[in-house]
């Protein structure tokens, strides 16, 4: 399996199907790419803050660490803003609507991020399709393995709407959970919002919908189940980029009994 320099991969259990996929919690941007983004370094700072899943590394090392059966970690180590490895690379992709595909050329505030002419081709050759390979293989070893994998692709968001967002009008509930027809099981959703229940509220597909699934298998593989954890960041975190409270401790204990249900 080769896994590329963009990404950690975390060895869980060998009879654990459950993924932990952390794809946005990274600031790291390499120097080149850096060079290519039109925002001052202070700007930049405000965009990672706006832009990034704070913390949700640290509350994925700390739920696998509780569990019962530790589960793999897919953990991106670049900023999202290098690549998005959750966008569709073509025109699927609704976000290409205000410049946030899986290059992005505007900022969460819809100022312009890359120049006009920018070639993404590079980037996507060299981080967003090794990511995508590798996050297939991993899943495709724990269908060989167990004849199941189940992905609990985790992030955060802000507790005010950012400009960005096509569909930022609905309910913002502390815990929201996206769900998908074919890879998201009734029974997983039902563990997964009881397992958050203590948080003042669990939603789902609002504001966020869906979940992540590579390709290869997103709709016809219905043994690859997934489910999006999004987490209003006012739960854990000073917002829009501070430390982590309290909070963090009991979110990764209720993902620990998630992963414990599941396994």
């Amino acid at each position: 399996m080769l896994i590329p320099e963009s990404v950690e991969l975390l060895p869980g259990a060998a009879d654990s199907p459950v993924l932990l996929h952390v794809p946005h919690s990274a600031r790291a941007i390499p120097p080149a790419v850096r060079a290519d983004l039109l925002l001052d370094d202070a700007a930049l700072e405000r965009e990672l803050d706006a832009i990034t899943d704070a913390h949700t590394a640290r509350l994925a090392e700390h739920a696998a660490d509780l569990a019962a059966v530790r589960p793999w970690r897919f953990v991106n180590r670049l900023s999202r803003l290098v690549v998005d490895p959750e966008r569709f690379p073509d025109e699927r992709e609704e976000m290409n609507a205000v410049g946030m595909g899986a290059v992005y050329t505007a900022t969460t505030d819809r100022r312009p991020l890359r120049a006009p002419e920018f070639d993404p081709n590079p980037l996507l050759d060299r981080y967003f399709h090794p990511y995508a390979r590798a996050m297939t293989e991993v899943v495709a070893d724990r269908l060989a393995a167990l004849d199941r994998a189940v992905i609990i692709d985790l992030h955060s968001y802000p507790s005010e709407r950012l400009p960005y967002e096509l569909h930022g009008d609905g309910l913002r509930p502390p815990i929201c959970l996206g769900v998908d027809t074919l890879h998201t099981p009734p029974e997983l959703l039902t563990r997964a919002a009881g397992a958050f229940v203590e948080f003042g509220g669990v939603g789902v597909n609002s504001p966020f919908a869906g979940t992540y699934v590579p390709l290869d298998f997103y709709g016809r593989e219905a043994r690859v189940a997934a489910l999006m954890v999004e987490i209003r960041r006012d739960t854990y975190m000073a917002e829009p980029g501070g430390p982590p409270g309290a909070g963090i401790d009991q979110l990764a204990a209720a993902l620990a009994s998630l992963i414990a249900a599941i396994s």
